[in-house]
């Protein structure tokens, strides 16, 4: 479950992000709660303004655990961060939460590519990437914005997510879902 961002949760997802096994790898890191809150009002700014779009991420009791944006937005593209609390690491949040981001961002919002620069030592995240049915490593599909990101050395991981992979990949879901419920009413 996904809301927009809301100064009312910087205090629980600044604890969150501050572990040591989140904070690395989140994109805004920040050394205190008041400049967390700082870079949030910011963020909510940038959205206003279409150069952002950023969620809170919620468990099923609609406690904030994490948070998904997709940053850099430029003709129809950005880049997508996420992070999710330890304590809700492999309860299958994350994925949840990626399918209804690009559920929004390619049906009520005009975008159509998504990447997702991954650093190579981040092994979460590249296993969680490459799961993923419709995701395709971009490091040769796209030179230019891979070497963009790698020009202090080979760190990153270029992946990316198009609107028409996505939507194919929702639909041949739907059909399937449909033949199983076909086939058990035969079945019955």
């Amino acid at each position: 479950m996904l809301k927009k961002r809301d100064l009312n949760d910087c205090h629980v997802l600044f604890n969150l992000m501050a572990h040591p096994e989140v904070f690395p790898f989140v994109r805004q890191k920040t050394e205190c709660l008041e400049e967390f809150m700082f870079l949030t009002k910011q963020t909510i700014e940038e959205e206003e303004r279409g150069e952002t779009i950023s969620r809170t991420i919620l468990d099923e009791w609609y406690n904030p655990i994490g948070a998904i944006s997709l940053y850099d937005i430029q003709d129809g593209c950005g880049f997508l961060g996420t992070w999710i609390g330890q304590p809700y690491f492999g309860k299958g949040y994350n994925k949840l939460a990626k399918e209804h981001f690009f559920s929004e961002l390619f049906y009520e919002h005009n975008i159509n590519t998504v990447f997702m620069r991954i650093r190579k030592s981040n092994p979460r995240s590249q296993k969680a990437a490459q799961k993923i049915p419709y995701v395709t490593l971009a490091n040769e599909a796209r030179p230019d914005i891979y070497q963009q990101l790698n020009r202090d050395g080979d760190v990153y991981n270029l992946y990316q997510i198009e609107k028409d992979n996505y939507v194919l990949h929702q639909l041949r879901t739907q059909h399937q879902h449909e033949m199983f419920d076909e086939n058990q009413l035969k079945e019955a």
